[in-house]
């Protein structure tokens, strides 16, 4: 029998040192700060509001485009920002942001085209890429100071005549940069110049810290008619496992991708849309406090690694903190990162599973701190021994 014909493009990524760290923190009792998401709910009314939808008989195919109240809910959330969207055409709800990526790749690029991806970036950018049969072409977060920051001249230089479409993912996963309004409106010049489409993945829009801002891309002069802005429930509310996204952009952009996502899930999460229109209307003050204690969250992490001898890089949003291993003795954050469970009880990521260009992001280990306090406590407690832990030369191979 003949190999599928995706095989090729569809490497195993991050999923498989997901799976491979969870089992390895299971059996050996590991704190588990690799994974992303919370291990609290979301706010009480939302829940109570999914409860009455539930039981009040919403639980049959909603319409194609997502429930109107819930994409009049995103359009008024939207407006926020200063940008307007009619819920009648210009909002689909999708099965999370996941979907509304890989909807708006298959919709919008094919074989012929290159996408812009910017590393080290999520896992499914880049089997979205390779579904649509586009080529990637990947550019590097550089590094000012301690930041990671957008390197928009690399971004210019890696334009071809082929290039169709860039993916933008700010507030970032992994390395917690958000990018700056001047990053963005160098970026906005170069999609105009170019006539590129932007797919923009703020999922994260909510979680900022300090001084930093989210500036979503659309809202950039000449940007709005040619982004396709994707935004979800899950990091804001507290409810990754809900799956509710969404895709706002112009009529054209957003049929387009309705073409490809009805053939994907046709539709999703009846029951949780209500839920999710009435957290994006009444709930955004819960937001605001999620977002205070995951910042004192990130500083009690951040501190603690520190503790630990980690050379810990500044996290502006997310999840998420990176920290670099070299002070520690090591130079591959990955033999640390599988020596990590069994020898102090914690786990984390690497960034290099992230990335096409490993080597250069060898040395960054990717930790989460959206967990209890108690949780964060006892991993910091146990990290303090990594005196203990010396290089020792495994070579444990990470599939990628």
């Amino acid at each position: 029998m003949r190999e599928p014909v995706l095989v090729p493009r569809l490497r195993p990524f991050t999923s498989t040192i997901f799976a491979e760290m969870t089992a390895l923190a299971t059996r050996t009792g590991a704190v588990n700060l690799g994974q992303g998401f919370p291990d609290t709910d979301g706010p009480a009314g939302m829940l109570d509001a999914a409860k009455n939808a539930l039981f009040g008989g919403a639980n049959q195919y909603p319409p194609g485009p997502g429930r109107p109240e819930l994409r009049a809910a995103i359009a008024a959330h939207r407006q926020r920002y200063g940008v307007h969207y009619d819920p009648d055409g210009e909002i689909l709800v999708t099965a999370g942001a996941t979907e509304a990526v890989a909807a708006s790749l298959l919709a919008l690029t094919g074989p012929g085209d290159e996408v812009l991806v910017i590393e080290p970036y999520y896992d499914s950018y880049a089997a979205s890429v390779a579904m649509a049969g586009a080529a990637r072409r990947v550019v590097s977060l550089a590094t000012d100071g301690d930041r990671f920051a957008l390197d928009v001249d690399a971004v210019r230089a890696a334009v071809t005549a082929n290039t169709r479409a860039i993916l933008v993912n700010s507030p970032h996963n992994p390395t917690g940069t958000v990018f700056t309004r001047a990053e963005l409106e160098a970026l906005a010049a170069v999609c105009v110049e170019h006539d590129l489409i932007a797919v923009t993945d703020e999922v994260y829009e909510h979680l900022v810290f300090d001084d930093a801002e989210h500036i979503p891309l659309a809202t950039l002069p000449g940007m709005r008619e040619r982004t396709v802005s994707i935004s979800s429930a899950g990091k804001t509310f507290n409810c990754t496992g809900w799956k509710i996204g969404w895709v706002c952009s112009t009529p054209e952009l957003v049929a387009a991708v309705k073409a490809a996502k009805q053939f994907m899930t046709f539709v999703s999460g009846g029951p949780l849309q209500p839920a999710v229109a009435h957290a994006l209307e009444h709930e955004l003050d819960w937001v605001e406090d999620l977002r205070r204690s995951l910042e004192a969250k990130r500083d009690r992490l951040s501190a603690g690694l520190a503790e630990a001898g980690f050379a810990v890089r500044p996290s502006a949003g997310t999840y998420f903190v990176c920290a670099d291993v070299r002070p520690l003795g090591f130079t591959d954050a990955a033999e640390l990162a599988w020596q990590l469970p069994e020898r102090a009880g914690v786990a984390a990521v690497p960034v290099k599973v992230f990335t096409d260009h490993p080597d250069e992001w060898s040395h960054v280990l990717r930790f989460a701190f959206c967990k209890r306090d108690e949780i964060l406590d006892e991993a910091i407690a146990r990290m303090h021994n990594l005196a203990t832990i010396a290089p020792s030369g495994v070579d444990r191979t990470l599939t990628r």
